[in-house]
């Protein structure tokens, strides 16, 4: 498998650390509101790279964190006048619903930062001891003239960004450039108790102590959205690195932006959707299946049209399922064809060779459909056997279940409608058509409609 490094900013092949393991870290979100559509595209996108690299054998380890002390969250908690571990709780449990919703696992680790203050200030401290970090009046700033290779990720060299830095001449950093580690407690804002006095972490530290904890010093793969970048992880190699002396991550993937109607997502722009606003008029599935039909590393452009596209292709694929599993119930016996089976595992090949070029989630797609039209076209041809439906069926449930999509498949038919449509075709078969209509009607009023087909009625849900 090929993954596009954007340390590197080339496609390297995938050497894991520890042959037949993935470790990977994805940032989590911060938990103070429900997530916008933009933070389902890093969540939806690297559990299918999860998904992808189990089903080609590797043992995964997936961490991805919860930031549960933040700014915004005291910001939030002030205004409902609540503790900001009320708000965090919260929302961590609103992140789960939609989570669930959008189909993404749960990750092997989930590690707050409340829960981490120990293995944070064993960092700090650390970094003090080592000369890359400095107290000042309570707070714990990093130096980052003291990282010789500050801004190779993002690929700003210090200097730059120095020029472009806004200079706060009242905080006494030796640079401007030089960011918080630990922050000196303020009225009304929770902290916790530090050699240097009551506080709370930066944003950063919190990444690398919590990776370091459940992935070690080095790890395989650390993912997050584009945004994300810089300073976030350019600063949490610089911290890492210096703190344990060796490479931090050997490959960083990172996503695209989201876009609304052409223009960048923002609320005073008022184009600013949640997963929930989304799923409550569209459901979950359209939103991860618009997720995985682009490239992660392209923008996405979100409109009313790309969600509906994403509804109506769901459907052709629901359909073609439904139509497997009806087949299988009612072909008839007999050796697998040949052509087929081997047009099946073309499809197949084919989504793992795009899927290896970088996680090519559009192309798998692509393939996904020529499955399609493979399977509609041999399973109605009158020559295909139960054991081809049954083949068919296990390449599609492979592919999309990679992908993570067709998940809410319906549950078959009540005995009832069932056992009504029998009749029905029996009344057919002796030309009654009242009767027929009549049952018709009925199995109709129980939610279903019937499908005359050659192979025998077919049941559909209303």
């Amino acid at each position: 498998m090929k993954i596009y490094n954007t340390l590197t900013r080339k496609k390297e092949e995938f050497k894991p650390i520890k042959e037949g393991e993935a470790h990977i870290y994805a940032c989590g979100p911060t938990v103070y509101n429900y997530i916008h559509i933009g933070n389902a595209r890093p969540a939806c996108i690297f559990d299918t790279l999860r998904r992808y690299m189990e089903s080609r054998g590797y043992k995964v380890t997936f961490v991805q964190n919860f930031t549960d002390v933040d700014d915004k969250i005291i910001k939030k908690a002030n205004e409902e006048n609540v503790s900001s571990s009320e708000i965090s709780e919260r929302y961590i449990e609103e992140y789960k619903t939609d989570a669930k919703g959008l189909n993404i696992r749960e990750a092997t680790y989930h590690p707050q930062v409340t829960t981490s203050m120990d293995i944070i200030i064993d960092m700090i401290s650390s970094l003090i001891e080592k000369g890359y970090a400095y107290e000042l009046s309570g707070d714990v700033y990093f130096s980052v003239k003291d990282f010789s290779d500050y801004g190779k990720l993002s690929g700003m060299p210090l200097d730059e960004l120095e020029a472009g830095a806004r200079i706060d001449i009242d905080t006494g950093k030796k640079n401007p450039m030089d960011f918080a580690l630990w922050k000196a407690a303020k009225p009304g804002e929770p902290s916790w108790k530090s050699p240097w006095g009551e506080g709370r972490p930066g944003w950063h530290i919190e990444c690398s102590a919590m990776s370091k904890k459940f992935l070690g010093t080095t790890i395989d793969i650390h993912c997050g959205g584009q945004d994300l970048i810089f300073p976030h992880h350019e600063n949490e190699i610089a911290q890492s690195e210096c703190a344990n002396g060796t490479h931090y991550a050997n490959y960083w993937m990172h996503n695209g932006y989201i876009n609304i109607d052409n223009r960048k997502m923002s609320k005073s722009l008022g184009n600013f959707f949640t997963v929930r606003d989304v799923a409550n008029e569209y459901g979950y599935e359209p939103i991860r299946f618009m997720m995985v039909s682009a490239h992660y590393r392209s923008p996405i452009n979100y409109s009313k049209d790309v969600i509906k596209a994403a509804v109506s292709s769901l459907e052709r694929l629901y359909t073609c399922r439904d139509n497997i599993d009806f087949m299988r119930s009612n072909l008839k016996d007999g050796e697998k064809t040949a052509d087929f089976i081997a047009a099946c595992d073309n499809k197949r090949q084919k989504f793992n060779d795009v899927m290896d070029d970088d996680l090519n989630t559009a192309d798998a797609v692509a393939a996904l459909f020529e499955l399609v039209k493979d399977i509609n076209t041999h399973l109605n041809s009158g020559n295909a056997t139960k054991a081809d439906a049954e083949y068919a069926a296990e390449k599609f449930d492979e592919m999309t279940g990679i992908l993570g999509i067709l998940y809410n498949r319906k549950a078959a038919a009540p005995e009832e409608v069932m056992a009504l449509a029998e009749e029905r075709a029996q009344a057919r078969k002796n030309k009654d058509w009242a009767k027929a209509d009549e049952l018709r009607a009925k199995i109709t009023e129980l939610g279903y409609a019937v499908e005359d087909t050659q192979s025998g009625p077919k049941l559909i849900k209303l």
